[in-house]
Order: structure tokens, then C-alpha cells, then sequence
């Protein structure tokens, strides 16, 4: 009879867990499908690229695999000048983003101005290619593909671009060091207005994964932090030594991502540089050290121009 009971108690426990797991995974992500895409969350796919975190393309959360957004202030075809414009370069073999991939990620009319429009349906993954978000006359955003509707192709839209940002590398180093168990990428509808921004729309999140939401927060939000601090020697300074911009910072310091050398191939010496800041603490010096300038391919790059894409 307990046996019996026993089983009856596990077949009823897991009803219930499969129940709730259907309520709080499943429902919401059908409800999320079946929202268009906004213009941001076309912005974020071809920034991310295709699933950021562990998978079988970067097991150790490298940031591999992963596009360059660039920004444009010349036609990579044809030199001639143009408004500034944000460009997404996936080189040969760089896995697109799921709206790229699969039908029923951006939402119909988005998906369609995206085919007939942006002739994604071209694209390659083995031969890569250059991406923009553009939109129709009623203001529906769509992806297009530039390498075919504009003639842009990768190596050229690298070598006429202004500025390269790494930020869809950078978010894997923002998941792997575990920004986001402090940090939120989502303001809430209440005070966050005023300090944070806008809070997102549903849309915002198509094709995105993970969302890094975050679980608690215990600094600042961080989803238009680009906007409110754009200064990329602040970012330096307080991704190194969060207390030289903040003396009560409780963030930990994250120099080791500079690695060895700083962006000019000089070696990086730790040990002398927290030397001479303890020296600088304890009013020996005037200044504190000087903070290397990360590597153009250093992991510390790659995470500052994720937060500075933020916006």
C-alpha cells in the first residue's frame, strides 16, 4: 500500500512540474513567436549572431563565431559617400542568427519584406556575407542582405568601415564571467523609466538566446548603458579597476581579460601596476597607474564593446 502510495505521489509530482514548466517556458514562448520582430531585435540577432554561450561551436566561451557590426560612412562598393550606417559582417563560415534560419522567428510581415525585399534567401553561411536592417514605407524593419542588394562584400565592408565593434563576441564574455548575476538588461516598468530607460517590448527579444535578462539586481541596469556613459576610457579604467572610477565598488576587477600584452604589443605587468595603485592608495602618489589600452582582439575589447553597444 505505501509503495503503491509513493507512486501515486511521484506520478502527481510530476504532473504538477510538467504543468508549471508548461506555463512558465512554453506559453510564453509561444506568445513571443507569434510577435514581430522590432527593428532592435533585428539589431541584436545580427550583432549576437547565432547562440551565444556554451555550444558546439565555442565549448570554451571564447566569443568565436561570431559577426563584427561595423559602422559606415562610405560605400564599401563603390567608395561613394553615405549616411552613417550600421553594418553587420559575418565572415565565410559564421553561423547565422535563428531569423536568418528559420521561418518563424521574425514574424510574417517582417519575414517577407525580408525575403522579397532583402533577399535573404540568397545568403550563405559557408561563403558569409554583409547584413543591414533597413525599413519599408509604413516603417516595417526587415534584414537585408547587402552583399546581394548592394554589392558588399565582406572583405571590402571590413576595409572601408570606420569603426568595428566586437560586441557579439563581448556578450559571451558577459555571460561567461557572470555580468548578468548582478546586472539586469531589463528596466522595469516603474522608476527604471527615469534612471534606466524605456523598458523593452516583446518583440525585442526575437531570435536572441539567451536573453540575459538577469536574475537579481545588484548594480545598475545595463540595457541602454551605452547611451547614459559612452565613453570607452571610463569602460577601460572600470573594467580594470572598477575603484578607480567608483571607490565603493563591491564589482570585481577584471584585468586578466587585457591578457599579456596591451594594444600597442607592450607587455602587461600586473604585479607593478597593483604595486604603484597601492602606492596611489595609500597617498604615496598624486595619479594612479596608467591603464592599458586592451589588445584590438583581447577579451576585454570584446566585453567593453558589448556594454558600449548597449543603447
Amino acid at each position: 500500500m505505501a509503495f503503491r502510495e509513493y507512486r501515486i505521489g511521484c506520478i502527481m509530482f510530476g504532473i504538477a512540474l510538467s504543468l508549471s514548466m508548461f506555463i512558465t517556458v512554453i506559453l510564453p514562448g509561444l506568445d513571443i513567436s507569434s510577435r514581430s520582430s522590432t527593428k532592435a531585435a533585428l539589431e541584436k540577432q545580427l550583432t549576437y549572431g547565432w547562440e551565444t554561450g556554451f555550444n558546439y561551436y565555442d565549448p570554451f566561451l571564447q566569443g568565436k563565431d561570431k559577426p563584427i557590426k561595423v559602422t559606415l560612412t562610405k560605400d564599401p562598393a563603390t567608395g561613394a559617400a553615405i549616411d552613417k550606417t550600421d553594418a553587420y559582417v559575418f565572415p565565410a563560415g559564421t553561423h547565422f542568427p535563428s531569423g536568418l534560419t528559420h521561418d518563424n522567428i521574425l514574424g510574417d510581415a517582417v519575414q517577407k519584406a525580408s525575403v522579397d525585399l532583402g533577399k535573404v534567401g540568397l545568403a550563405d553561411e559557408t561563403k558569409g556575407g554583409v547584413f543591414v536592417v533597413s525599413s519599408t514605407a509604413n516603417d516595417t524593419p526587415y534584414i537585408e542582405y547587402a552583399t546581394a542588394t548592394k554589392g558588399w562584400n565582406v572583405d571590402a565592408t571590413l576595409k572601408a568601415a570606420d569603426e568595428q565593434f566586437l560586441a557579439g563576441s563581448g556578450k559571451t564574455m558577459f555571460v561567461r564571467e557572470g555580468c548578468w548575476w548582478c546586472h539586469t538588461l531589463l528596466p522595469e516598468q516603474t522608476q527604471d523609466w527615469q534612471s534606466f530607460g524605456r523598458p523593452p517590448l516583446v518583440g525585442d527579444f526575437n531570435g536572441e538566446s539567451p536573453t540575459t535578462f538577469g536574475s537579481d539586481r545588484k548594480a545598475p541596469d545595463l540595457l541602454h548603458v551605452g547611451s547614459r556613459n559612452s565613453s570607452r576610457e571610463w569602460m577601460v579604467m572600470h573594467f580594470f579597476n572598477p575603484r578607480l572610477v567608483q571607490p565603493h565598488s563591491i564589482m570585481p576587477r577584471y584585468d586578466y581579460l587585457w591578457g599579456d600584452v596591451d594594444i600597442d604589443g607592450k607587455p602587461i605587468d600586473l604585479a607593478a601596476w597593483d604595486e604603484h595603485y597601492l602606492e596611489y592608495a595609500e597617498g604615496a602618489h598624486v595619479y594612479p597607474p596608467e591603464v592599458p589600452i586592451p589588445a584590438a582582439d583581447s577579451e576585454a575589447r570584446m566585453l567593453i564593446d558589448f556594454v558600449l553597444n548597449l543603447k
